[in-house]
């Protein structure tokens, strides 16, 4: 990937020399052409990933369900834009101004939620033993999904639609005008249209 200059500041530290972009166009199995764009500031290290795909796409939501240990190895795409649930956990990572594509599988999206729920966890003070056993259930729930017959559902909600689950079990549907509006997109695209 060659970078190229961008003629304009860094979203972060302002600094209007040392904003780079690099582009790579690739083929993701089963998914399609897609480009992945990198934005980083070599002045203070910001970095901004995204994929967009060739074609297209509508805002979309996936839904998988974790049936059995296989199912982790199931391949994820998610753009910047994509806010990840786990409904009965009433877990859900929305997109933030620094938010960045991945690809993954459902095992790397349950590594992410159990991090954050340990942290949480660590956090929280020996007299909170209520809050202290939700976490506690959480992170079995999250440890054991797929496993000792524990389903647990995944939905990806994508306002710009670049986000998939690749598995045939997978359910995709549009959103609905509601969730359009209320569902946050992430960094400012503007940083790509430059």
């Amino acid at each position: 990937m060659e970078e190229q200059v961008i003629e304009m500041a860094c979203p972060m530290c302002q600094d209007d020399q040392h904003l780079r972009m690099m582009a790579h166009v690739d083929e993701i199995p089963y998914f399609g052409e897609h480009t992945q764009v990198t934005v980083l500031c070599h002045s203070c290290g910001w970095r901004q990933t995204d994929f967009i795909p060739a074609e297209g796409r509508k805002p979309g939501g996936w839904t998988f369900d974790i049936e059995s240990e296989t199912d982790l190895s199931v391949r994820v795409i998610r753009s910047s834009s994509c806010t990840v649930c786990i409904p009965e956990l009433d877990l859900e990572v929305n997109p933030g101004s620094a938010a960045t594509g991945f690809v993954t599988n459902i095992e790397g999206l349950l590594v992410r939620f159990i991090d954050v729920v340990k942290m949480v966890a660590n956090d929280i003070g020996d007299d909170e033993i209520e809050n202290q056993q939700l976490l506690m259930h959480m992170l079995h729930r999250l440890q054991h999904a797929g496993k000792e017959g524990k389903a647990l559902r995944v939905e990806l909600l994508d306002p710009h639609g670049l986000s998939q689950i690749l598995d045939e079990r997978a359910i995709d549907r549009e959103l609905t005008e509601d969730e359009i509006e209320s569902l946050p997109v992430g960094p400012d695209p503007a940083v790509f249209s430059a």
